[in-house]
């Protein structure tokens, strides 16, 4: 496969797994997650509750699926994973600024201007088509950003 025919393979399949009804969270690790080792099954189901911002509207769960997939490729931990544990963070933090220049916030509430958490934001959410037209949008974002970090450190 090309460098071209590369770029944009997590994109596409965490959007495809978004549009099969996975959650934002489960669409990025799933997408991520077989290159990095972790069966695919296995990262949906991890990344269940950090859909809808953890279920609170807080932090995005494109980014929680994006940081697990940065700790799967780079993390460790015990008493000799500080290294690992700081890399993570490095990478995390790296990512967040990413994340935060294309869309200006990592909070699910300030992303889709609702609060989805609650039954009225999650109703409005879903009567103006939100968890489509924004959040598909972060999902791709999201798993591209992991990508091309994944990239620049393979070398």
């Amino acid at each position: 496969m090309t460098d071209d025919e590369e770029k944009g393979t997590a994109a596409r399949a965490a959007l495809a797994l978004f549009a099969d009804g996975h959650n934002c969270a489960q669409a990025v690790l799933g997408a991520l997650a077989p290159r990095l080792g972790l069966d695919r099954d296995a990262a949906v189901r991890l990344a269940t509750g950090f859909g809808i911002g953890q279920s609170m509207g807080e932090t995005c769960g494109a980014v929680c699926g994006a940081v697990m997939a940065l700790g799967l490729a780079f993390g460790g931990g015990g008493p000799d994973g500080t290294g690992a544990k700081k890399t993570v963070y490095a990478l995390a933090g790296e990512f967040f600024d990413a994340f935060r220049v294309a869309h200006g916030s990592l909070r699910c509430r300030e992303l889709i201007g609702c609060d989805p958490s609650t039954p009225e934001g999650y109703a409005v959410a879903a009567r103006d088509n939100l968890f489509v037209s924004v959040c598909a949008t972060l999902v791709t974002d999201a798993a591209d950003i992991v990508e091309t970090m994944l990239a620049v450190r393979a070398g």
